[in-house]
């Protein structure tokens, strides 16, 4: 997979993660254009901030069709962080409930700890057969998010990990499909071994 397209949608580390893909061998474009997206041999969607914001960007450049209609055709995808989280069937934040892409089954609630956010490094705990985490043991992820899934599709590779005593999802493989709660673009040597497994076995 050499063609990547990041799509924008005014998320705020779109820079850094197209960075990260490029230095991990990819071409990437940036571009909320659909054409010159569905062109691509694989589609991220980053993200920062709120679940909701982020939902009604995605809408306002047309990206729900283009993410369901990328998942459909079984290409490769790949979601960071709040582009993670909407892939999942719905989130709630502070009392609102925002539908998501829907590609998981499950939610995306608050994380009950002490100290939110959950930001910085953690390590993560992944499933035997894992191709994104392959190589990689027990190095840390850089985190920063106050809401997370708790638990991940039934028919998936998914990662865990915990902060404080609240257990959640830190990345899922399901398919074509990839995601991760952290940003691997933040997570130095760590982050770059893993985008370089997902351009490698996608």
């Amino acid at each position: 997979m050499r063609r990547v397209g990041l799509l924008d949608y005014g998320s705020g580390n779109l820079h850094s993660a197209a960075r990260a893909f490029r230095n991990a061998g990819a071409d990437v474009v940036v571009t909320s254009d659909q054409a010159v997206l569905l062109q691509q041999d694989g589609l991220v969607v980053p993200g920062v901030g709120a679940f909701a914001a982020s939902m009604a960007g995605i809408a306002a450049v047309g990206g729900i069709d283009v993410i369901r209609r990328w998942a459909e055709a079984e290409r490769p995808l790949f979601g960071i962080c709040v582009g993670h989280q909407i892939l999942f069937e719905a989130g709630h934040e502070h009392g609102t409930h925002t539908d998501g892409i829907g590609l998981y089954d499950g939610e995306v609630i608050g994380l009950d700890a002490r100290r939110l956010p959950h930001m910085g490094w953690n390590t993560v705990v992944a499933p035997a057969g894992s191709a994104l985490f392959s190589g990689l043991g027990d190095e840390r992820f850089y985190f920063v998010h106050s809401y997370a899934a708790l638990t991940g599709p039934a028919d998936a590779l998914v990662t865990t990990a915990e902060h404080e005593d609240a257990r959640f999802v830190a990345a899922v493989e399901r398919g074509h499909v990839s995601s991760t709660q952290f940003h691997p673009e933040k997570s130095g040597a760590a982050g770059a071994r893993l985008i370089a497994n997902w351009l490698q076995t996608s």
